[in-house]
C-alpha cells in the first residue's frame, strides 16, 4: 500500500503547471520570431497588417505568460 504525502501532491502539481507555463513561454517566443521574420519578408499591404497584428498578439501573450510565471513563483516563496 502506498501513501501519498499531502504536501508533495500539490507541489508536484505546481511543478507540472510551472513546466507547462515555461513551455508556453517558449512557444510564444517562437511565435514572435516567426511573425517578425514573416513581417520582414512580406510586401503585400494586407499581409503586412496581418503580421503586425500577429506580432502584437504574440508579444501580448508572452507578456501575460511571463507575469503569470512571476506570480506563481512568488507564491511558492
Amino acid at each position: 500500500m502506498r501513501f501519498i504525502n499531502k504536501k508533495s501532491a500539490p507541489n508536484k502539481e505546481r511543478t507540472k503547471e510551472l513546466l507547462e507555463l515555461k513551455k508556453q513561454i517558449m512557444a510564444s517566443q517562437t511565435a514572435i520570431l516567426s511573425a517578425q521574420n514573416q513581417f520582414e519578408q512580406v510586401v503585400d499591404p494586407a499581409l503586412i497588417d496581418c503580421y503586425i497584428y500577429e506580432l502584437n498578439a504574440a508579444q501580448l501573450r508572452y507578456q501575460f505568460l511571463l507575469q503569470s510565471l512571476k506570480k506563481r513563483e512568488l507564491q511558492e516563496v
